[in-house]
């Protein structure tokens, strides 16, 4: 079974962006995840949210474009995995345009006892056909 729960991924961004640019976006994280952190290609579940600017603070030197990125993913990674995402989503996102500057990105890392999928099993009595120690 292919579990569409590892990572989960929200970019909270203003209003404005293109249906087009939005999905590049998210392309963009997802093949930074892949490199980094070996998760397979299906393996995708992410949303963007979009907040008008009464809705979305934005931080002190930060433009309108200013993107926060939230990842939650099974705990286990390295740091120089973590490092080399955190690199991997700002030179993509930076081919796109984006200032790297304008970029935050917070993981969250959740023990795999704390993840029910595949109906409502932990994923630590999984086979998950990955590894999460890279």
């Amino acid at each position: 079974a292919r579990d569409r729960c590892m990572p989960s991924v929200v970019i909270h961004m203003q209003k404005g962006r293109s249906i087009e640019e939005k999905q590049k976006v998210l392309d963009a994280v997802h093949a930074a995840l892949m490199e980094s952190f070996k998760i397979p290609e299906h393996d995708r579940f992410q949303r963007v949210l979009e907040f008008g600017p009464d809705n979305f603070e934005v931080p002190p030197g930060k433009t309108d474009r200013f993107l926060h990125i939230e990842l939650t993913v099974f705990a286990g990674r390295s740091l120089a995995a973590k490092r080399s995402l955190y690199q991997g989503i700002v030179s993509r996102l930076a081919a796109l345009g984006q200032d790297p500057m304008d970029l935050m990105i917070v993981l969250h890392e959740v023990a795999l006892d704390n993840w029910g999928i595949r109906g409502g099993v932990p994923a630590s009595e999984v086979k998950l056909g990955f590894t999460v120690d890279v």
